[in-house]
């Protein structure tokens, strides 16, 4: 079956028409970043090189089978990244963004799978089964929960639906945060909300050693998806550039 066969499925035609939640197809002007192929892998994404990096190229991340609608995903288990190291084999977009409009569907295939979407390469938005509160599910991480319960559970797709508008600077400071607004599901689980740090450590993302993460630095990076040596699987990613010149990041349905 092709690749991009889950796109054509019976099950997700019932959202054809519809720009969020799982099987959404790309907006008018969006990229197609990851379909499920080694061809999509490969042309869109590297490795993040950071602190504690340990694969090397091509990408070790395999081509899986979809186990839900045929076709394929990209799996994030590298073997570097075994026992949780996060920051040995993560993936990154090669181009760099500033604000833009996200889709993003991923699967948990065990208890306790973990990896996480990062926003700019420094903004993590959590993806872990079996855990809620700030370092939960669709967390903003270690600043805001998930306030709605929108997980559709193990072996099942699920997709973020994200508005980002990066940090603003002026004379080399920044003067307004990261900002969010975050569909889970097709529920809204976040609404303008600010982010102020990069968590983690150097080892988890750009920005992460500069001054225990608070040292934001007015620079444009990549999406990156985060690899832990657990089976979580990624499908459909697309993402449009924006401008947002207010300090609002609200969306609604088919917008």
């Amino acid at each position: 079956m092709s690749p991009r066969a889950f796109l054509l499925t019976p099950l997700l035609l019932t959202c054809a028409h519809a720009d969020i939640g799982v099987g959404a197809k790309p907006i008018p002007g969006a990229m197609l970043l990851l379909d499920g192929s080694r061809k999509s892998l490969d042309e869109h994404w590297t490795y993040w090189t950071g602190p504690r990096f340990a694969s090397s190229l091509p990408i070790k991340w395999k081509i899986v089978d979809d186990p839900v609608d045929g076709g394929n995903a990209v799996m994030t288990d590298d073997p570097a990244a075994a026992g949780g190291k996060y920051g040995a084999a993560d993936i990154v977009t090669k181009e760099t963004f500033r604000d833009f409009r996200l889709h993003v569907e991923f699967l948990i295939m065990n208890p306790g799978g973990n990896s996480g979407v990062y926003l700019q390469n420094r903004y993590e938005i959590q993806v872990l089964d079996g855990d809620r509160g700030t370092h939960g599910m669709a967390a903003v991480i270690n600043e805001k929960a998930a306030p709605v319960d929108a997980y559709n559970g193990l072996r099942k797709w699920n997709a973020y639906d994200i508005n980002f508008r990066a940090a603003r600077f002026q004379d080399g400071k920044r003067i307004a945060p990261a900002q969010v607004t975050i569909w889970f599901n097709g529920k809204k689980i976040h609404t303008n909300q600010p982010i102020q740090q990069v968590w983690g450590g150097a080892n988890s993302g750009v920005d992460g050693g500069n001054e225990n993460g608070k040292g934001i630095t007015d620079t444009q990076q990549g999406i990156k998806l985060q690899c832990e040596g657990h089976d979580v699987r990624y499908r459909n990613l697309w993402i449009k550039k924006i401008d947002l010149k207010d300090a609002d990041t609200d969306f609604e349905k088919d917008q």
